[in-house]
């Protein structure tokens, strides 16, 4: 009796620990719409706040991008020592700002664009998360060669923007590879994140450790998510 009863809580603590995972970053996602669509509904009806984002060589905008990166990497590197609440308050705090960079997406695509985009994102977020989930293959040597392919396309994406901003050519079909990669990637690491999601919540309990754990898990999805969002608008989204 006392072994089903235990079987039944470590059941009962796994689902709450995936479902923490998802609501974390669905949560995230929807802090991040509402910024976003906030921000751009400002920078068109208040012009100074356009130029304090993208006027001087855009600045702003480079600031608050660099910012992003900063708190991705503290949430990374000081989760240990991080309470709950500040993990959390990291969080929220990172989808705001990723919300106010996203906003110029409005400017710059039609709304139906970013609809479909978004659209096509969840339905290939959802099936990845699904696969990553349900398999029995262990999927850690494809996530390594994923996390290698991200690194290179990083350094192909830094060389492609050095070359633009200093020659002023856009190698347009660099762009193209760059994005479809970006798709191809971020889709593996998905279910690569969801099967070490799963992975964790086997051991989870509802101690404060496994807490930033779910909200660390979250973190990994909405950049997952946000990257293959961004990468189909660009492959597909119509300009205004």
């Amino acid at each position: 009796m006392s072994e089903l009863v235990s079987s039944q809580n470590l059941g009962i603590e796994r689902n709450s620990f995936v479902t923490r995972t998802f609501a974390w970053m669905f949560a995230a996602l929807l802090i991040s719409a509402v910024t976003a669509f906030a921000t751009a509904v400002a920078l068109a009806l208040y012009p100074p706040f356009l130029k304090l984002l993208f006027g001087n060589h855009s600045i702003g905008f480079i600031v608050l991008a660099v910012g992003e990166i900063g708190l991705v990497w503290y949430l990374s590197s000081h989760l240990r020592e991080l309470s709950v609440q500040a993990a959390s308050a990291c969080f929220i705090v990172y989808a705001v700002v990723n919300g106010i960079t996203l906003s110029t997406i409005f400017l710059v695509y039609n709304i139906i664009s970013i609809a479909l985009a978004f659209l096509g994102t969840a339905l290939m977020f959802g099936v990845m998360s699904v696969y990553g989930r349900v398999t029995k293959t262990n999927l850690a040597t494809a996530g390594h060669y994923l996390m290698m392919g991200l690194i290179g396309l990083l350094i192909v994406s830094g060389v492609n923007l050095l070359v633009s901003m200093f020659t002023g050519v856009r190698l347009g079909w660099l762009d193209w590879a760059i994005s479809f990669a970006t798709v191809i990637i971020f889709a593996g690491l998905t279910a690569y994140d969801t099967q070490r999601i799963m992975a964790a919540a086997a051991h989870a309990d509802d101690s404060d450790a496994y807490r930033k754990i779910a909200i660390y898990g979250a973190l990994q999805l909405y950049l997952d998510f946000i990257n293959i969002f961004l990468s189909l608008l660009r492959l597909f989204g119509r300009r205004r």
